[in-house]
């Protein structure tokens, strides 16, 4: 066991910015239970990534099944968390993209804001720093009330929880903090199983109740099944059909995990595309103004420039978890490759503004060791949203991640061994 790679002391961060994060949370809540109401739309922007992408082609037709049988999700859940980057040039706060399936780190990334804080009081005098800089960080307690709630929506107290796992999981103490904060402060009983014990164990009573292992389940929390590594045979598929089908609340249901993908996120950017989903244009207005520039492998002329000029672009497939984009002279050479092949698989990509962050300098701890590193942040806000029927039961911005990482490093992910656990100084 080795603890969570994490920054010694917190990132400076404008409160200005910080306060436009925390504001436009509940409106991309708002957004994305909207866009996972609209099955057309999901399955008119996939269809040509369908064609090439076995991963999202999988999830569609079990997202067509659905939609035949016009299955009504009553109680929605979801735990978003939408990630930035501030743009040291234009200064702007830019989306990188949202999260609405295994949202991960509500649990470490509270106890390195208490960690930030302790230091900083207790080495006041050498630091110089206000703890109460560091803003108040409470994602897990608000991830385990929205998960609580939507178990007391569904209505049956002998019912439980069941947490969808990896089977090699390596960041399963984050995961355990929620199921703590659950059974202490919610008195609601976890479970943990892997798709393919879901498979084995589960069964789809006639009234759509699912039963796993003799144990009624009210919410399905996803921590596994958003990549294609996480499907080692047909029966993690026959799982993730057989938890959709069922009457359980699902965090995320199959459309919610659409409406996150980046094809989605390519689409609402589009001019009057936002305009369909929400009412009020001042929200509008707020999304538009974190929105990057993205752009589909179907637009000639940006696919040019991108092959002129690489390092100003990130190319990305329709994958969650870190390790998965393309850049600098990458982006060249996968475009061509694309052009020369010409099978139409540039429609498994989006083409996403390349964000230049501010340099830092930070103390990055692994293993126990520390490195004085050169360094670029990447700030998470979560978001926490529960729907029954036409009732809003909670829709706010519920804590933050800061994930720290050195320069020259592309990639993100905490997990995937890129980045280190930070918080934030308000500036």
């Amino acid at each position: 066991m080795v603890h969570a790679p994490v920054a010694l002391i917190p990132m400076s961060f404008p409160e200005s910015h910080w306060k436009q994060a925390c504001e436009v949370a509940p409106i991309f809540n708002e957004l994305a239970d909207r866009v996972s109401q609209d099955g057309e739309f999901l399955q008119q922007s996939l269809s040509r990534t369908r064609k090439v992408d076995p991963f999202t082609s999988r999830l569609l037709e079990i997202h067509s099944k659905m939609l035949e049988i016009n299955k009504i999700e009553e109680i929605r859940l979801g735990l978003h968390r939408s990630d930035y980057m501030l743009d040291e040039q234009t200064k702007l706060l830019l989306q990188i993209e949202l999260n609405t399936i295994s949202s991960s780190f509500p649990g470490l990334s509270c106890l390195v804001s208490e960690l930030h804080r302790s230091l900083l009081q207790q080495y006041r005098e050498d630091i110089a720093s206000d703890p109460n800089r560091i803003p108040a960080n409470n994602a897990v307690n608000q991830f385990a009330e929205a998960l609580a709630k939507a178990w007391n929506e569904y209505g049956d107290p002998r019912a439980v929880i069941m947490f969808v796992v990896q089977a090699e999981e390596r960041n399963m103490y984050d995961q355990h903090w929620l199921s703590a904060s659950l059974r202490e402060r919610h008195q609601v009983t976890t479970i943990r199983k892997t798709l393919a014990e879901i498979d084995a164990l589960g069964e789809l009573q006639q009234d759509g109740t699912l039963v796993v292992d003799g144990q009624v389940v009210a919410v399905i929390y996803f921590r596994a099944g958003y990549a294609p590594s996480d499907y080692h045979s047909e029966s993690e598929w026959k799982a993730r059909l057989l938890m959709e089908q069922s009457r359980a609340v699902k965090c995320p249901s199959i459309s919610y995990h659409l409406a996150g993908s980046k094809k989605i996120q390519q689409e609402l950017a589009k001019p009057n595309v936002l305009e369909k989903f929400l009412e009020n244009k001042d929200d509008i207005a707020k999304l538009r103004k974190c929105f990057a520039g993205l752009w589909s492998l179907d637009e000639s002329d940006i696919v040019k420039d991108a092959i002129d000029r690489p390092e100003l672009y990130v190319m990305k497939p329709q994958r969650e978890g870190g390790g998965n984009n393309i850049y600098g002279e990458d982006v060249r050479d996968a475009l061509l490759k694309l052009q020369k092949e010409g099978t139409g698989s540039d429609a498994a990509y989006i083409l996403m503004q390349r964000i230049f962050p501010k340099i830092s300098h930070s103390i990055l701890m692994r293993e126990g060791i520390s490195h004085k590193e050169q360094t670029i942040s990447e700030l998470g806000i979560y978001g926490t949203y529960l729907r029954n029927k036409t009732e809003v039961v909670i829709n706010q911005q519920a804590g933050y991640l800061m994930r720290t990482k050195v320069s020259s490093s592309n990639e993100g992910g905490v997990a995937a061994g890129f980045a280190v656990l930070d918080s934030i100084y308000l500036v």
